[in-house]
Formats: structure tokens, C-alpha cells, sequence
């Protein structure tokens, strides 16, 4: 068993090498094919633990007092190991058709491959330490990912902005983890919440607010979000990889893992409930207007992440974890039919200049319409039954606030999803492209994540039942809020394929103010510029008239002082031993008395 542990780890890892061997070297699709048969042997070894429903630690070595190296498989970390395994596996398989010809393919397999490396590594780690290492590791990763094309300026300052915004938020993370050795003496899970409750109250809220900053940065919550749509710029199989496995649900993750602190702060978790609550509409308002394609998904991944914080911080840990799983398989495989989209459309991304492709693009347009109903949580499908539960469980734990902005949010998700198929494959045709379906593979790598999101909703009960060795298993199943929520959803999808039907919302709408507001995304970005950036290169500017005006005047200075001595001394017909031999025995003078 721990030889699968190891294999599942450190497959990724393998792949990562293997690649950049190569990464220099001429493209090779059969490169493409062996890292993403490692990536597919680390997830068989993580879903053969998981079926196995594997516990045990593995210890490495000590890394210092009180920490060890070591790794923990229980069910909460082989869920993610698995949900990781899987998405990457169909990740990196479709990224063979998208980046064939792209001259950095094999540099690009040796980034995912340690991104998917890292990821497990924060996964698996049984310590708050080795959690941060990979933490950062993955940061790592998604700057090379989202900067790929660096050569494109636009692409470069959106992977600086994702690593600079979490490099911020991680600050405060890493202050909680020190807070808590100090107050803990350990890192390990499970001696921290062993001693836990033992801790003084104002402590433990101070660490579970750090960490929650952490959390903050990596699953792009208000105000640290600004990243996630502009992270769009990274090639679209690196979108589905970060906001589907691995990145944005580092948070969430470290939520559910810390849970033995929150707990024992529920004023702390309430606050992330309320803020995972404004998020979820704040977001899916966004997505309402916006017009990029992936934009849109992108509003869709914050959004959803923002439930998953609602179940997190009301305590209820293994709803956030499923539906952290369902939404993996139905968000990676909506990313990766953008893809297709893009590819088809000569990487066109303005939804109002596409329509009419559900003819040339059959099978993505169908795969597309799938992942929709179940982000729309439309029953049968996978996201009805992980996100009616949370909504379920806002209700029956009488938050009824949080219950009823959730809904709304429901509503708009519905709403912005078919909006965007209607405007890609439904409507009459707005374009001079001549679209064609992707290739056999890039269908092949999409099709496990079809059936995942057709079927993962009805093994709730048994993942439920699953998690219950480590995690509460709580039943939120309510009769009313099922009917509630399959009304607004339901709502949400004829409006908007009546609406873009018929043409209703004309081009003038675009001139209204709440349109506007809307589609800048509150003009949050703009104020970060004009109050953080801009201030902050005006800064820049000073420091180097300064370093230019003041600091190389007074070095050229001191220079031009010595450089008229040397020449008055060494005037020409006055270059004798003896004169050179006065000056440096005096020189030499002036040092001793200077030393005495």
C-alpha cells in the first residue's frame, strides 16, 4: 500500500524529469503520451487506495523538531488524490491535440507534470509545513502555466499578478503556521488538533484567520480574486487544470483539512460562510454580461468556490469536499470544450462573435450542454446533488440568509451557463469561420469527465459515508429546498435559451450603467491600478530618478574627485620613482594613524 502511495506521488514527478530533459529538444507527441501515461499510472494507484479505503503514515525522515516528512492517507487526502489523478490524467491527454504545435509542447508536459506533483505533494502531506511546501510549489506552477507565452506582455503581467496576489495572501498563511508551532510546538494534523482545544481562544482565532488568508489568495476570494479571470491567459488546458484540481482548490482544501481549529472557532468559520456567500453572487453577476468565453468559466469557478466555502465554514466539511469533487469533473470538462471552441474558432474568445457551431462542433456542443446542466444543478446530473446539499444544509442549520443569497446565485448560474451555449452553438451564426470538430483524442481525454458528471451525483450517500472515518457525515437532504432550487435552475435555463432566442436583450442594453459596472467587474480591477499599481510604479519612477540624479552624481562624483587628484600628482614631466614613493609612504601613513 505504501509503494502506491509512493507511485502516486511521485509519478508526476517522473514525468516532470522525463520532460525536461527534452524540454529544449524538437516537440515530441510521443513525449506527450509517456508523461500522460505516468499522470493516468498516478491516479490508477490513488483510486486502487481509495477503493482499498487505505490508512496509514508514512515517515520519511525528520525534518525538524516536531515535524517530520511525511505523508498521510486517509480518506480525506486519497478523495482529493483521486479527484487530482483524474482531471490531470484527461488533462494532460487533451493537452497532446492542444498543444501539438506549439515549439514549447515538451516544456509544457514538464510544467504540468510538476504542477500535478506539487499538488499531491499538499494533498498528501501530513504536516501544516509540507502543505505550505507544495502550496508554494503550486503557485510556482501556475505562474509558468499562466505566463507560457511569455513573449505576449498581456500574458506575462497576468501570471505576475496571480503569483504577486498570492505571494501577499501566503504571508499571512505562513504567519498562522508559525503562530502555531509556537503555540503547538508540532505541525502535524493530528497532534495539532489533540492539542487544539488546549490553546488559548484569541490564539486559535488569530492562526485560523492567517490560514484563512492563505485560502483567501489561492481560491481567488474577494478581495485577493482579481487573478482567476485574468489567469485565462495561461493555454485553456491549464485553465481546466487549475481551477478543476488543483490551485483554487488548495483552499477549500486547507479549510477542510484545518477543520479540527475551526471548529473551535465558529465565529471564524461564519465569516468565511458569509464572505463564500457574496462571493457566489458577487461572481455569478459578472458572468451575467461578461463576454470572454473562459472569462466566463472563470466567473463560474469563483462562484462555486464561494459555496464550497459556505459548507466549509458552517462545519459541514464533507459537502464542501463533494462538491469540490463533482464540480472538478463537470468544470474541467466545460474548459476543456472551450478549448475545442477556441481551436475551431482560430482561438476566437467574444461569445457575441461566434453561433451556430452546434452543426460543425456536434459532439462538443453535447459535451458542453452536459457539463452546463450539471453546473446548472438540473437532476439527474452531478452538480444537483452536491450543491442542493449545501443549500440544504444553509437552510436546515437556520442560516437563512446565506440560504437565500445561495439560491439567487443558483438562479444566475443557470442563467449565465445556457446563456453562453445559446451564444456559442444555438443562435444563428455571427462569424466567417469554418469551424470543424476537434481531434479523436482531445474527445477521447473528455470523455471520463463526461460520464463523471452524468454519474458522481447519485454515489453521495456512499462518498458521504465514505468520508465519515475523518470528516461529520451530515444528511442535508430537504424536500423543500430540492423543489426550491430545481425551480430556480430551472428557471435560470428557459429564460436565458427564451431570451437569446427571441433576441431580447438588444445592443443598447450595453450602454446601461449597471451593464457597464457590471461587465468592468465593479471597477475593483481598475481601482487596484489606479490606487496599488500605479501608485507603486510612480514609486518605482522616484527610486530610480533618485538612484540616477543622487546616488550615480554622488558616486561619479567621488570619481571625478579622485580621477583630477591622480592627475595633478602624475602631471606629465613630474613622473618620478621618488614622487611615487612620497605619495604611498603617506598614504600608507595616513591608514596607521587612521587604524590607531
Amino acid at each position: 500500500m505504501q509503494n502506491l502511495a509512493l507511485i502516486s506521488l511521485f509519478a508526476p514527478f517522473v514525468s516532470f524529469l522525463f520532460a525536461s530533459i527534452f524540454a529544449l529538444r524538437q516537440r515530441s507527441i510521443l513525449l506527450g503520451f509517456i508523461c500522460s501515461l505516468l499522470i493516468a499510472l498516478s491516479a490508477i494507484s490513488s483510486l486502487i487506495l481509495f477503493f482499498e479505503n487505505a490508512s496509514f503514515n508514512i515517515t520519511l525522515f525528520e525534518w525538524f523538531v516536531g515535524v517530520n516528512f511525511g505523508f498521510d492517507i486517509d480518506a480525506v487526502s486519497l478523495s482529493m488524490m483521486s479527484i487530482v489523478g483524474i482531471v490531470a490524467t484527461c488533462v494532460h491527454f487533451y493537452s497532446i491535440f492542444y498543444m501539438e504545435k506549439d515549439e514549447g509542447f515538451n516544456k509544457f508536459f514538464a510544467y504540468l507534470g510538476l504542477f500535478v506533483f506539487s499538488m499531491l505533494f499538499l494533498v498528501m502531506s501530513d504536516n501544516f509545513l509540507g502543505l505550505f511546501v507544495g502550496w508554494e510549489g503550486v503557485g510556482l506552477c501556475s505562474w509558468l502555466l499562466i505566463g507560457f507565452w511569455y513573449h505576449n506582455d498581456k500574458y506575462s503581467f497576468a501570471a505576475n499578478e496571480a503569483f504577486i496576489m498570492n505571494r501577499i495572501a501566503d504571508l499571512g498563511m505562513l504567519l498562522g503556521i508559525f503562530w502555531l508551532y509556537l503555540q503547538a510546538g508540532t505541525l502535524k494534523y493530528s497532534e495539532v488538533f489533540v492539542m487544539a482545544s488546549s490553546l488559548e481562544h484569541n490564539a486559535l482565532i488569530l492562526i485560523a484567520s492567517c490560514l484563512f488568508i492563505g485560502a483567501m489568495g489561492k481560491s481567488a476570494q474577494f478581495p485577493l480574486h482579481t487573478w482567476l479571470a485574468d489567469a485565462m491567459a495561461g493555454p485553456t488546458p491549464v485553465s481546466a487544470l487549475i481551477h478543476a484540481a488543483t490551485m483554487v482548490t488548495a483552499g477549500v482544501y486547507l479549510v477542510i483539512r484545518a477543520g479540527g481549529i475551526y471548529d473551535l472557532v465558529p465565529e471564524v468559520g461564519y465569516i468565511i460562510a458569509i464572505l463564500g456567500a457574496f462571493v457566489a453572487l458577487f461572481a455569478a453577476s459578472m458572468a451575467l454580461v461578461a463576454r470572454d468565453l473562459k472569462r466566463i468559466i472563470a466567473y463560474s469557478t469563483l462562484s462555486q468556490l464561494g459555496y464550497m466555502f459556505v459548507a466549509a465554514g458552517l462545519g459541514a466539511y464533507a459537502l464542501a469536499l463533494f462538491h469540490l469533487g463533482t464540480h472538478a469533473f463537470f468544470k474541467s470538462l466545460l474548459f476543456l470544450g472551450a478549448g475545442n471552441v477556441m481551436h475551431a474558432m482560430n482561438d476566437e474568445l467574444d461569445i457575441k462573435k461566434m453561433g451556430g457551431l452546434a452543426k460543425p462542433l456536434k459532439i462538443t456542443a453535447i459535451f458542453m450542454t452536459i457539463a452546463s446542466l450539471a453546473l446548472a444543478g438540473i437532476y439527474p446530473l452531478a452538480g444537483f446533488f452536491s450543491k442542493d446539499l449545501i443549500l440544504g444544509y444553509a437552510f436546515i442549520s437556520f442560516h437563512h440568509g446565506i440560504f437565500l443569497t445561495l439560491l439567487i446565485a443558483a438562479f444566475m448560474t443557470a442563467f449565465y451557463s445556457f446563456r453562453l451555449l445559446m451564444l456559442v452553438f444555438f443562435t444563428p451564426k455571427r462569424h466567417h469561420a469554418h469551424p470543424h470538430e476537434a481531434s479523436k483524442i482531445a474527445l477521447f481525454a473528455m470523455s471520463p469527465l463526461v460520464i463523471l458528471a452524468l454519474i458522481s451525483g447519485f454515489f453521495e450517500h456512499s462518498f458521504l459515508e465514505y468520508l465519515s472515518t475523518k470528516l461529520v457525515f451530515i444528511d442535508a437532504q430537504n424536500g423543500l429546498v430540492m423543489i426550491l432550487a430545481s425551480v430556480a435552475a430551472v428557471l435560470g435555463v428557459l429564460l436565458a435559451i427564451i431570451a437569446y432566442r427571441r433576441a431580447w436583450f438588444k445592443e443598447s442594453i450595453e450602454q446601461k450603467s449597471i451593464y457597464k459596472l457590471l461587465q468592468n467587474d465593479y471597477f475593483i480591477p481598475r481601482f487596484y491600478h489606479h490606487f496599488l499599481v500605479a501608485k507603486y510604479d510612480l514609486f518605482c519612477e522616484l527610486a530610480r530618478k533618485f538612484d540616477v540624479k543622487v546616488l550615480d552624481a554622488f558616486v561619479r562624483g567621488i570619481c571625478a574627485f579622485v580621477l583630477r587628484i591622480s592627475q595633478a600628482i602624475l602631471m606629465p614631466n613630474s613622473l618620478n620613482l621618488m614622487l611615487y614613493f612620497i605619495v604611498g609612504a603617506f598614504v600608507v601613513l595616513l591608514l596607521l594613524v587612521w587604524g590607531v
